[in-house]
């Protein structure tokens, strides 16, 4: 088979990932990756083809044998935060959860007056 047709199988199997892995959510994925090298396992179980599971970085798997592994992120991280604030996830629970980066024991409240990012600013519509 011609590296066409190697592409063509590639990009299905995505698709069919991505439709597996979207179907089952009320969200779409943030990020997928495709391993044609991959085998399908994961943690000693061996997985089937359309067979799933979810790995220790919060990434949902489909076995696509035997073309490999799809894998697509299932968190959703926060983009518009304090600057001063950082994005930390729970590897086994999948928590997202937004803590102050000088000492993650602390939350992020964003909005509280020592975590105000001065370059968000405030809309001054009557001036």
């Amino acid at each position: 088979m011609g590296s066409n047709g190697a592409n063509l199988i590639a990009y299905a199997a995505l698709t069919a990932l991505l439709m597996l892995v979207a179907g089952g959510s009320q969200a779409a994925p943030m990020e997928c990756h495709f391993d044609s090298r991959a085998q399908c396992d994961f943690e000693g179980r061996n997985y089937t083809m359309g067979e799933t599971w979810m790995d220790n970085a919060c990434m949902q798997c489909t076995c696509l044998h035997p073309m490999g592994v799809g894998c697509c992120e299932t968190v959703h991280r926060p983009v518009d935060f304090p600057a001063g604030c950082e994005v930390r996830v729970e590897a086994v629970t999948c928590k997202v959860s937004l803590v102050q980066a000088a000492d993650p024991r602390l939350p992020c409240i964003p909005g509280e007056n020592h975590l105000l990012d001065p370059s968000h600013g405030a809309l001054k519509l009557g001036e």
